[in-house]
Formats: structure tokens, sequence, C-alpha cells
């Protein structure tokens, strides 16, 4: 690759992981430690910037730029984002899931490709499903996740629906396999 992505790259560790039962950001995977690493690793080469959003980045044992969600209360994306722009100062960034490794940099390449500054957000959607931690978030949504927080609502999908967005439809399911339980582990693993 010749150049890196502006825009900021941010891998989501911030969540309780209660179907898991484990924090799955901390689980080995491929030859890192972690899950989180492996992330960060395979993606550094691509961006200018990328982060780690959690709440507590003593839990992880190699360098990495964190972004810490001081709301130690509340496990939601909304909170982390709010943290997000307070950080970065970016007009928008790349949101991903720790527990989503096999988005292709082929993927992620036409997603900012397809975003520009007129939208809220750039997400992704499979089989017209709307995936809210494979999008692009811009400072516009700032206002709407300022009272998300305050009336206590945090489900992207909603916040999405109503914000001026538009969509990249992916086509591989094994992309977006999310690692929410342990026999999804088991299978990534396969992979």
């Amino acid at each position: 690759m010749n150049s890196q992505f502006d825009i900021p790259c941010v891998i989501f560790a911030g969540g309780k992981s209660s179907r898991m039962g484990v924090d799955k950001s901390l689980l080995a995977f491929g030859e890192f430690d972690s899950l989180a690493q492996y992330q960060y690793e395979r993606l550094k080469p691509y961006f200018k910037h990328i982060y780690i959003s959690t709440k507590d980045s003593n839990k992880f044992h190699f360098n990495a730029s964190f972004i810490i969600d001081d709301n130690k209360e509340v496990y939601a994306p909304t909170v982390a984002i709010k943290s997000i722009f307070q950080y970065i100062k970016n007009n928008s960034f790349l949101a991903i899931a720790v527990d989503t490794p096999f988005i292709t940099i082929d993927s992620i390449s036409k997603l900012i490709s397809l975003h520009n500054s007129n939208i809220d957000i750039t997400t992704t959607i499979f089989k017209g499903k709307i995936q809210p931690m494979f999008t692009i978030y811009s400072d516009k949504i700032i206002p709407i996740i300022n009272n998300m927080i305050k009336n206590n609502q945090h489900k992207l999908n909603s916040m999405i629906k109503n914000s001026y967005y538009q969509t990249l439809e992916l086509k591989c399911e094994k992309e977006l396999l999310n690692l929410n339980y342990y026999e999804e582990y088991k299978t990534a693993l396969s992979y």
C-alpha cells in the first residue's frame, strides 16, 4: 500500500462481553496474545491514526494508542463515541468492533471512499441489516449522541436511521462474523 487512510480508525474494545463470559478483547487470536492486539496490528499499517476505545487500557499488554471512556457506569457505544470525538478532534472516524477480525481492507477502502463531508454517517449493511460497528461517524452526530446519553438511549441503529446516512452493502458473511459467544470464537480460530 502506497499511502495510509487519513481518517482515524477506532477499534471498540470497551464492552462487557457478557455473552462470551470473559473479556473477548483479551482472548488469544492468531499469533497474538489478544484479539485487540490482533485487530490493532493488522489495521495499523493502513491508517495514519489508529486507536483502541476502552474503559481500561491497563488490561492490554502491548503498545497502542488508547481512548479511555471515563463513563464507568454505562457500557454502550454511544458513550464511547462521545469520548472519541472529545479525544481525536477530527470531524469523522471509522468504527470497527474488536470482535470482527475478518473485515477486509478492501471493504474498509470502499467504505472510506464512499464517505463524504455532506453525510452524517456512512455505514455498512448485510442482508438489509445495518452494521453499526463497521461505520464512519461524523461529528455532526454529536448533538444526537449527547441527547441519547442524556435520555439513557443507546441504540445505534435507531440513531443511524434518524440521521442523514448512506450505506455500503457487504456480500461476504464471514467478513461480519461477530465473536459474541465462545462457539463463534472457536469457529473464527479455525479460519
